[in-house]
Parts: structure tokens; sequence; C-alpha cells
């Protein structure tokens, strides 16, 4: 299929100004039919083919399609606003039609990939809107000669990492544990994973990328220029436009690497237990990633350590003895397994007893959502015994809310702070995320309380002047944007939490690309004089 020339593109912008039809104001029928038009003349695909990945809400498979992929409960309900229409793009030159119809059409544009978007603000709107839903963009091109993967943004993590084990038993990449988060979203995020120590954050591993900006045009690193390039590797994509491909560096990874768990209770001397990991995990050898999960049951926490070594088990055994005494590792208590294995045992510690094979990191699970809140903190101080006694305390008396730490170090505090947006490098011990799931409808506010109590106990353990936050895990309590007058403004207020002082190069760069502030939500860069 020829792509449309940019001159293309404007000519047909130009035509389509001068309908005087307002599709956002349109009845559904309307809307759907002026948007297939506008979108044949903009692609030179006909509209027989478009129609298939055009959906208005009066199409039968129009629920599937906005639900498949939208990953949190809370925002699947009846009383959920609903996009206008939802556009499932299959190559570049869809995604820049639908960008030049929908601010033809003026309908915002909500941009999703994988849906792993905690608080929705990818599948959501208070606005006339309509969804471009990136998940059938998943081409994966991976060149283990030159040592790269060009992933779209509709690829899950799941299947980068079993297409770079078919290609390779020695490489790998730094990204999320969770198989089916879409990387379009998680890598224009920052986005992490349990290499992060050894290879740093998936964005310290971009080498390229295509994005479709506000006019149409289809740009890639040189033509897009230094600064967008910096904004879209860890500001957020959605910000800027549409990112439609990464170029990314594979990862050099042993034939073997070594993975275990480990649990402990209150009365196994916890306290000390979690002291001497919080010394250990933010400083050992840069290859060993030690994740600490604190969970409620009953009257008690349990302390569990999940742990990812890029070396062997004699290796590990011996680095533990020497810095983790309390630890007591044996070596019968690792499992050395190539790095695809290792995948499998993260999404699920299960799997390999269970014998599943790495076929099923292709697998998308649509429609498994779950009611959820997440919130997240740094970490920049050692907490002290009493410190941890007191978490122990707050999290069996709020119950049902866990605590993930997550180590930094290592290759974290090689990269400079403003070498991409994402700013939380050296000087923070731990990222923090707080995490509560429940099942039934209705109860919204019991739980997403319970989040918000526990993260509030913690402020005298976390970051201050700004109380920070990981911009991948967005959360609406950080500050929303509601586009008025102070839009600038309140851009700041969850701005700061997220990127820092990288925030005033971010909104440069948006003023610069997009005054305009088409490509916006509520947690989006802002421009300076906002104009939505």
């Amino acid at each position: 299929m020829a792509k449309p020339s940019l001159a293309f593109l404007s000519s047909c912008f130009l035509l389509l100004t001068v309908i005087t039809l307002s599709v956002a104001e349109a009845p559904d029928p309307a809307i759907h039919d002026t948007f297939l038009k506008c979108l044949t003349n903009n692609t030179k695909t006909t509209s027989e083919e478009l129609a298939k990945i055009v959906f208005a809400q009066s199409n039968p498979s129009f629920t599937t399609a906005l639900q498949d992929f939208a990953r949190n409960k809370r925002f699947t309900t009846p009383q959920t606003p609903k996009p206008l229409l939802l556009v499932t793009p299959l190559q570049e030159s869809h995604v820049q039609g639908a960008v030049i119809c929908a601010k033809a059409a003026k309908l915002q544009m909500r941009i999703r990939s994988g849906g792993h978007d905690y608080d929705g603000l990818s599948y959501v709107s208070k606005e006339p809107f309509m969804i471009l839903d990136m998940s059938k963009l998943n081409a994966i091109t991976i060149d283990v000669k030159a040592q790269t993967a060009v992933v779209q943004p509709g690829v899950t993590t799941g299947e980068l990492y079993y297409k770079i084990s078919e290609k390779s038993k020695l490489h790998g990449f730094s990204a999320a544990v969770c198989p089916t988060v879409g990387l379009g979203g998680h890598i224009s995020g920052g986005g992490y994973g349990n290499m992060l120590r050894n290879f740093g954050l998936t964005v310290d591993n971009v080498i390229d990328a295509k994005i479709v900006d506000a006019k149409g045009n289809l740009l890639d690193k040189k033509s897009m220029g230094e600064d967008l390039f910096w904004a879209i590797r860890g500001g957020g994509g959605a910000s800027f436009g549409v990112v439609v491909s990464f170029t990314l560096k594979l990862l050099p990874v042993p034939a073997k690497v070594t993975v275990f768990s480990t649990e402990r209770g209150m009365d196994e001397k916890m306290s000390d237990f979690v002291v001497e990991w919080q010394k250990v995990a933010p400083v050992t050898d840069k290859r060993l990633f030690l994740r600490l999960l604190l969970q409620p049951g009953g009257n008690s926490v349990k302390a569990s350590i999940m742990a990812m070594f890029v070396g062997g088990a004699d290796e590990l055994v011996s680095l533990m003895a020497k810095e983790f005494p309390l630890l007591g590792l044996k070596k019968e208590n690792c499992t050395e397994v190539s790095w695809i294995e290792s995948v499998l045992w993260w999404s699920d510690i299960k799997s390999l007893e269970n014998g599943e094979k790495p076929e099923i990191l292709m697998e998308r699970k649509p429609n498994s959502a779950k009611f959820l809140k997440r919130k997240s903190d740094y970490i920049q101080k050692p907490i002290s015994k009493d410190g941890w006694e007191m978490i122990f305390k707050r999290i069996i008396e709020i119950g049902d809310t866990g605590l993930t730490f997550n180590p930094y170090g290592g290759k974290m505090d090689e990269v400079a702070p403003d070498a991409t947006p994402f700013p939380h490098r050296k000087g923070n011990l731990f990222k923090v995320q707080y995490s509560v799931s429940w099942n039934e409808a209705g109860k919204d506010e019991t739980y997403t309380n319970k989040a918000n109590r526990l993260y509030n106990l913690m402020t005298p353990y976390v970051s201050k002047n700004p109380r920070s936050a990981f911009f991948c895990y967005r959360d609406v309590d950080n500050g929303v944007n509601t586009f008025g007058a102070n839009s600038y403004k309140e851009g700041e207020v969850y701005g700061i939490r997220y990127f820092k002082t990288n925030f005033e190069r971010l909104v440069k760069v948006k003023t610069a690309v997009d005054p305009e502030n088409f490509f916006r939500n509520e947690q989006s860069i802002p421009v300076l004089s906002a104009k939505a």
C-alpha cells in the first residue's frame, strides 16, 4: 500500500476544513460516515477496507473492541463516557489520516496501545472523543546481526520477548514483566523491568522512532529533531503525537540466568530481614534485581522477595552469603533458566513447573480487566527498623493494599537525570507501587480510600519537594488538567511530580510541535498558552 504524500494529506485537510457538518455534533451514523469518507480520502484505502477498522457505537463489535484492551474495570461500566468512534489502524497512513480527520471533526483523540493505563486516560474522556486503538499495529522486526528490534506500538512485551527468543538465545530486552503491556505507552512513558539495574530503563535502549505529528506528518528521528526525540523517550508520546514505531537495542544475556523467590512472616524477625534487604538491594551487583513485596493477610504481613540475576546460581549464592546472610540462600532455592523462561517465571511463578511454553507469551488475554487502583512513590533515604515496623502495622490496619519495592542503583545511577525526561535516577533507592484490586462493582471509593490512606501514612519515608511519582503509573490524584485559563499551572502540579526539572523542557517541546494542544489528556504536557 503506497503511503500518501504530505502534499496530498495537506490538500485533503484543506478540503475538509470547509465541510459545514460538525461530526462531533452529528448523530451516530453521520459521525461514522463523515469520518470514514475523510479517512478514505486521506489514505488511498477503499472505504470497504476502512469500514473494518472504524467502529461507531451502533456497530455490534463496538463494545468488544472497546473493552478487550481496557485493563481497569473501573472504566468499563455503563456510566463510563464512551468514544463516538474507535479506530484500529493497520498501517501508518491510517494513523496519519485519523489525526487529520479527528482534527477536522473536532474530536479529541485518545491513544491506546495495551490498556495498562491505571486511571484509564488513554480510553476515557469527558469531551466528545475517539479512541485510536493501536493493538493491530503490531509488527516486529528482529535483526540479530544489527542487534536491533523495530516494534510498532501495539506490540506487547510478551510478543517482543518471544520473537527475540525465536531469533536468539543470547539476547533479551529490558521492559515490563507483565506480558500483556502494550509497548507504545510503556516505552514512551519510561518503562522498566527486572533488568533495569543492569541495562537501564526501556527508554535508555531506544535508538530511533517514528511519530505522526499534529499535522499528519510521519517523522523519524532525523526529521523530528533532537528535542522531540528526547521528549517521547519518557515524556509520554501521546502528548506530542502518535508514535508508530520504536527501534530498540537488543541486550546481551547469558545462556542461563537465575531466579528465586522467598517469603518471610512476621514471626521470623521480618523487620531485621527487610532492613538487611534495604541495605543490599540498591548497591549490590547490578546484574541482581531483588524486588520486595509486602502484602497484608489477616492480622499479619507477608514479606516476599522475587529475584532475577543475570548470571549463574553458584555466583549468586556466594554473593548473597556475603552481602545478605539473613536471606539464607542455597543453590537448591535457585532455578537456572534461559532468559525467555525467566520471563515466563516472572509472569507466573508456577509457569515452569506447570510445563508452560514460551508461546503462551503471545496470548493477549483480552477482556480480562479487574477493578484496581495503583499509586507510586520514591524512597531516597533508608527506613529505620522502627519505621518498617510502623509500615507493617499500617498495612495490617488498612488491609487489602500491598506495597512493591523496586530497587534502583546500578545502571540507574549512571544515566544523567536529564538524558531523558525520566528524572528519577541517582539518589533514589527504591520505587514503590501501592496496589489494591477488587472484584465487586460499586466498591471503588472503599478500595481507593485504602490505597490513599496507606499513601498518606507513607509520607515521612518518601521523597519530598516534590513528592515524586512514576509517569507510567499515571495517577489522577497527582493532579489533572482541565485545559482552562490555568492549563499550564495545572500541568505544573503533576508535571513536576513526574518529570521534576525536565518538565520545563517538555513544555517547550510541546508548545513547538503541537501549539493548538490537539494531543491532550488530563495529565498531558501543557502548552504555554493552551488553545484546547
